[in-house]
């Protein structure tokens, strides 16, 4: 009986890993080894960057809250601080929002913010 050598299921299990790792410098598009290890640390990456999405959107709300709040002339966490005790719950999402496309209705919350802190 002849031995069984798999060429068939070796080369189309190399193929795939060679198509995932398509674009990459180098040779990591074209050696079977180095592709893998590439493929192995970019799934990685994706893993570690889909959370890491998260916390990059909301330094992104902060800074245009920030910047809106101080054209409005109170810091970010005098106006976070305000609005907390006036009682509006508006997350950073809306409030960067508003702060980008709707200017007046920012400097309402601004100015319910201020007249909560003088309170």
């Amino acid at each position: 009986m002849p031995r069984v050598k798999g060429g068939t299921v070796t080369r189309k299990r190399r193929k795939k890993m060679i198509k995932l790792a398509k674009g990459y410098r180098g040779s990591k598009h074209i050696q079977f080894k180095v592709a893998k290890q590439q493929v192995m640390k970019s799934y990685q990456y994706a893993f570690r960057d889909r959370r890491k999405t998260k916390s990059n959107f909301r330094k992104l709300w902060i800074a245009r809250i920030n910047a809106a709040a101080r054209m409005n002339d109170i810091s970010y966490s005098k106006l976070m601080h305000g609005l907390k005790l006036a009682e509006i719950e508006v997350n950073r999402k809306m409030l960067a929002d508003l702060a980008v496309n709707d200017a007046d209705a920012f400097k309402a919350l601004v100015d319910e913010a201020k007249k909560a802190l003088e309170k």
